[in-house]
């Protein structure tokens, strides 16, 4: 491995431009070059973050050590196993995949290649999400066993009809689940532990002239620890109220964290700990107008930054990054089981990693 990293992008949509420039400004990394399906897209790009444009397929030549995977959902399993093969370590966009056999087929690739596999979920690097973690580890709230997540989001039609992936499930793989709740998903399963069984429903009430898939869901998760929560889910509000996480530990105490608007840093609006009780509303100055993506992905650019460089450190060090293909899986396995219970009206069990990813 060189001193300086070799990085890359593939695909040139919104959320790239947070990767590329966190390679652009991270020391000790050099951004080489941008590949998109689109070649005008391409060179307008890598001509932003002074990079070279190139073709999907010459990426892999150019002697990277390490890419991100930004292209849509169903396309990360052909292009993760394409770096494996070249011997790049990989950085995937979520979701990891839109189904779970597809997840395990890429960290099996990745691991019998021996390149680390690692998975964007930078809400986990919020100082709130950090602090909730840290006060399960240290005992201060005990064991979770009551939890939720609501995401209650707007998105105009037009977000829906500017990329022909989106809304459908060949393509997208759901909708405000699989797209957008599965952030609050993974902090909620990194929060509560192992998930083993949900009970969910869908809906389509405001989008459904353009997409096939849901904007509005609810649900309830069963974790192996007894513990129980609730998910609240929609795209169909104006204005939107952004996202919470909450929990409550074996010792009574609680926490939880808000984004508002959303794409903003989340705080710390609830933490009830005896002796250092503090509540705070993310709405004290008011509702704000809705945001385009353009502005929600440019304010999370600093904590896509932070796990890029923890990711570089990764594979500089040769350990596991902050989130791996394994962890990432965890919570598409209870989107998979949500979808599958939404389905059935049923109870549905969650997959199994061990019996979906081979050891």
């Amino acid at each position: 491995m060189s001193a300086v990293l070799r990085a890359g992008v593939v695909g040139c949509g919104n959320v790239a431009s947070n990767h590329a420039a966190a390679y652009r400004d991270l020391p000790g990394v050099e951004l080489v070059a941008c590949a998109d399906v689109d070649p005008e897209r391409a060179a307008r790009f890598a001509a932003t973050y002074g990079a070279a444009a190139v073709s999907p397929d010459a990426l892999f030549g150019l002697g990277l050590d390490m890419v991100s995977v930004c292209t849509p959902h169903p396309t990360h399993e052909a292009v993760v196993t394409e770096a494996a093969v070249h011997g790049v370590h990989v950085l995937c966009e979520k979701p990891i995949a839109i189904d779970l056999g597809a997840a395990a087929r890429m960290v099996a690739a990745c691991e019998a290649a021996g390149v680390i596999l690692g998975v964007l979920f930078q809400r986990r690097f919020w100082p709130a999400a950090q602090r909730i973690r840290a006060a399960i580890d240290d005992g201060t709230l005990g064991r979770p066993f009551l939890g939720h997540a609501s995401v209650l989001l707007h998105r105009d039609t037009s977000y829906y009809t500017a990329d022909a992936w989106r809304g459908t499930w060949a393509t997208d793989g759901g909708g405000v689940l699989i797209t957008q709740a599965v952030h609050n998903v993974d902090l909620l399963q990194w929060f509560m532990g192992e998930a083993v069984e949900v009970s969910a429903a869908h809906t389509t009430v405001k989008h459904g002239a353009v997409i096939e898939v849901e904007d509005t869901a609810v649900a309830t998760v069963r974790f192996a620890s007894g513990g129980l929560a609730t998910v609240a889910a929609s795209t169909a509000l104006t204005p939107g109220l952004g996202t919470r996480v909450r929990v409550t530990g074996s010792t009574g105490a609680t926490a939880g964290l808000a984004e508002y608007p959303e794409g903003s840093e989340a705080r710390v609006d609830v933490w009830a700990v005896p002796g250092a009780e503090a509540v705070t509303s993310p709405f004290g100055s008011g509702l704000a107008a809705d945001l385009p993506l353009s502005a929600i992905n440019g304010s999370l650019a600093p904590f896509h930054a932070l796990q890029i460089a923890d990711f570089a450190a990764a594979v500089r060090d040769g350990r596991d990054p902050a989130v791996t293909g394994r962890e990432a899986a965890k919570s598409l396995a209870i989107l998979t089981a949500l979808y599958a219970s939404a389905a059935s009206g049923r109870p549905e069990p969650v997959p199994t990693l061990k019996e979906e990813i081979p050891a």
